[in-house]
């Protein structure tokens, strides 16, 4: 007779709660339309605000940073157009890779319309005007956007969408094209330096070519909704 060895032991893992995850990713889609909306509603706002100081100072890269806000906008929706894909409870993987090339296709088109306005204003040697408000507007952003990237992204990871994660980059650019913008124009007002301005533009037409070339590239993630 055999005796049994008692020091193997089968280990079970627990079942998993179905309804539970259920439950946990429909709150994570609730999240990411909330900061879909907050995106929409804030750059709107500032886009209106920056193209029309930007138009009336004669500043490219505040005109361009206007641009940036439109094109936020319109991948804000792209992205709601996706989760709302998973709310009707069908399979997301498509509608994930789509809205990821879309989100792309935006970056490229604020990379080339921003160099064409700023290589123009380099060449015309256009100096715009002292733009308080744009400086306002800068520094507001820089400080609203990272927090509204990081919170983004955090649900996007959860959500397994790469769609949602490159939106969230596009909030963290703005982060950084807030920062250009600010370096610009105030080199413009302080100093006088009218160059300072176009050369903004350009740094913020570079940071979108190579999020437009990331995010096009990008693989897809795990999609948890649909296996």
């Amino acid at each position: 007779m055999t005796v049994p060895d008692q020091s193997v032991r089968l280990i079970r893992k627990p079942p998993v709660d179905v309804a539970a995850a259920a439950v946990g990713r429909a709150a994570a889609v609730r999240r990411a339309r909330g900061f879909n909306g907050v995106t929409i509603g804030w750059n709107s706002i500032e886009g209106v605000i920056a193209i029309a100081a930007g138009l009336t100072a004669g500043s490219a890269s505040l005109v361009g940073f206007g641009f940036d806000s439109a094109i936020e906008v319109s991948a804000a929706f792209v992205l709601l157009w996706r989760l709302s894909i998973e709310r009707a409870g069908r399979c997301t993987k498509a509608a994930d890779a789509k809205a990821t090339k879309g989100v792309a296709i935006s970056f490229a088109l604020l990379a080339g319309y921003v160099s064409i306005e700023s290589i123009r204003d380099l060449a015309t040697e256009a100096a715009p005007q002292v733009s308080r408000v744009g400086l306002v507007l800068a520094i507001a952003s820089l400080v609203v956007m990272p927090l509204l990237a990081r919170a983004k992204r955090k649900v996007a990871i959860e959500l397994g969408s790469a769609a949602a994660v490159a939106e969230a980059k596009q909030t963290n650019l703005c982060a950084l094209m807030s920062a250009a913008l600010l370096v610009g124009l105030t080199a413009n007002w302080l100093l006088g330096w009218w160059w300072a301005d176009p050369i903004a533009g350009l740094a913020i037409a570079a940071l979108a070519a190579v999020e437009a070339v990331r995010t096009w590239r990008a693989e897809s993630l795990a999609d948890t909704c649909c296996g």
